[in-house]
């Protein structure tokens, strides 16, 4: 298995403490976005390929679903079609709401 760029839940919220220029992409569906979210830009993974055009390749996009696994699939597609600066959220909102914010909703 490729080695895919990482980032932990406490590198993302420096991040946004930093007001840092990324790009949060959440390729979750929309019932789970409903649920719980990072304010972050939702394209389903389903829907990647076919919304590519959605991202700006020279950005740094930081990408998110529920535990890590459908964004390890996003970022090794997207650095396939030449993104450079591309991270998986190590492991999803569900990190975030078990390390940084405990208040949100789970599932």
């Amino acid at each position: 298995m490729s080695s895919v760029p990482e980032i932990s839940v406490q590198e993302l919220e420096a991040l946004r403490q930093a007001n840092a220029d990324f790009f949060l992409l959440d390729v979750r569906n929309p019932d789970e976005q409903a649920i719980c979210h990072l304010n972050g830009h939702l394209i389903p993974l389903v829907d990647l390929p076919n919304r590519l055009s959605e991202l700006n390749p020279e950005k740094h996009i930081i990408v998110h679903c529920h535990a890590g696994g459908r964004s390890r699939r996003a970022v090794t597609f997207l650095m396939d079609q030449g993104f450079k600066q591309v991270a998986n959220l190590k492991g999803g909102v569900l990190a975030w709401a078990n390390e940084i914010d405990p208040a949100m909703a789970k599932y």
